[in-house]
């Protein structure tokens, strides 16, 4: 197989899974929130150049800020040297367009979870990149083919599904839509273990592994809620106590986000066609009052105060 890089076309043989990933030194990251800055953070942490991009240039300031003080966290719980977070810092560039995004070796969308916006970022994004440029999205719950369809280079599309926060979570999910070619996903593989983490392959179905199973489960807490079988304390401490969660169902819907839980039961409602993904009426009215859980908050709980407090 021949692949066009900046020197020419590469002869690509049986070593050509080990020269792709070696290839990937140059990262850059489109959209600056919570996914965004979290990966940005592990990529500089690993070694690796970034390239940071968002339409907001306030976004980019509060991604920086946020990767600061994530590093300044891990300098002091001695998993980071202080040389080691200064050197992760130097390694984080802005890129004010997706021109800048031309040296990267691969390009992670983690956008909002829509996929119009999604589709639009990458019919901008590619005419500036490489023709060997790896192109990922950090998609919770849509359609790879149907993403990497609206690119010029599906067979070099993958999906790199990091978990929420980014630094601290050690798995990964990699999506392979009907084209991606199996040099992609081994270029894809060696760049999460180059993370230190842990990557697992999931068909390219709606919503792929850990959402299929987490997000119906925290859709039927807020059943639970909504049709008054308990309230939000009762619900979140029977399922920390009861199943031994880590986090109560209606606590881990705000941190993800309402918006987010929203629009993945929606893909699979939608996908599946089965009435058993139907998101709660009560996670829609929450969405629609603006009530996003901590990100805005209010959500399930109340967050403006010292302690969080239970808004039902």
């Amino acid at each position: 197989m021949l692949v066009g890089g900046p020197h020419g076309t590469l002869a690509v043989s049986e070593d050509s899974e080990t020269a792709m990933a070696l290839d990937i030194r140059t990262v850059g990251i489109i959209g600056a929130g919570q996914m965004g800055n979290g990966i940005a953070h592990v990529c500089a942490v690993a070694g690796l150049d970034v390239r940071l991009n968002d339409r907001d240039p306030d976004r980019i300031r509060m991604g920086l800020s946020a990767i600061e003080g994530n590093l300044s966290r891990q300098v002091q719980k001695g998993t980071l040297t202080e040389e080691q977070s200064r050197g992760a810092l130097g390694r984080i560039a802005t890129a004010q367009g997706f021109s800048d995004l031309e040296a990267c070796d691969l390009v992670i969308e983690a956008a909002t979870e829509d996929e119009a916006i999604k589709r639009q970022i990458f019919q901008s994004l590619c005419p500036s990149l490489r023709p060997d440029t790896l192109v990922a999205t950090n998609t919770s719950s849509i359609s790879i083919t149907r993403l990497a369809a609206s690119t010029d280079r599906p067979e070099r599309f993958i999906g790199i599904h990091f978990m929420n926060p980014v630094p601290l979570m050690q798995l990964v999910e990699l999506i392979r839509g009907i084209a991606t070619e199996d040099a992609t996903y081994e270029a894809a593989k060696h760049f999460i273990a180059k993370l230190g983490k842990i990557s697992t392959m999931s068909e390219d179905f709606p919503a792929f592994i850990v959402n299929r199973i987490l997000l119906p489960m925290i859709n039927e807490a807020i059943y639970t809620l909504y049709e008054g079988v308990g309230s939000v304390e009762a619900i979140d401490t029977a399922m920390k106590l009861g199943a031994n969660h880590p986090m109560g169902p209606l606590q881990l819907a705000d941190f993800i986000g309402l918006d987010t839980c929203l629009s993945v039961m929606q893909v699979l409602y939608e996908g599946l066609a089965d009435s058993k993904y139907r998101p709660c009426p009560l996670l829609v009215k929450y969405v629609e009052a603006g009530w996003l859980g901590r990100k805005t908050k209010r959500g399930f709980y109340d967050y403006r105060g010292e302690t969080p407090i239970p808004t039902r």
